[in-house]
């Protein structure tokens, strides 16, 4: 039986709101040592922000990451699977595509998040 990516997953993710600003989404991300965050409206995923979305964002000379809402630097079309994908079939897709993660929902929730982070500890042996 191929493993499913629940097995592997990090549960109940941080999330963060689509009106949210850029600093405060740097301040979460920082907070808790993560990268990436859903992205909600109303509890749907709309999207996905990533660290290096907020840096390439900050980049440009008119963005207060003060004011300017997490929904302008998010992916809006974030990889998503079921908690039931075998892990390589999620591990193949990321690699192909380069995504940094893979967003886990089930009945419209978001159950977890599977990050590059994620997949190099499952290859480290249990201590």
């Amino acid at each position: 039986m191929k493993q499913p990516i629940s097995k592997l997953m990090t549960r109940a993710p941080h999330t963060i709101g689509r009106e949210q600003t850029m600093a405060t989404a740097h301040d979460l991300m920082r907070k808790h040592h993560i990268r990436h965050l859903p992205v909600l409206d109303g509890g749907r995923l709309v999207g996905v922000v990533s660290l290096g979305d907020l840096r390439l964002a900050a980049t440009f000379g008119d963005v207060d990451p003060a004011k300017v809402t997490v929904e302008e630097a998010m992916s809006a079309e974030p990889y998503t699977v079921g908690p039931d994908t075998p892990v390589a079939d999620v591990a193949a897709e990321m690699a192909e595509r380069r995504y940094g993660c893979a967003v886990i929902v089930e009945d419209r929730a978001v159950v977890g998040v599977f990050t590059t982070i994620d997949a190099l500890r499952a290859l480290v042996p249990k201590r």
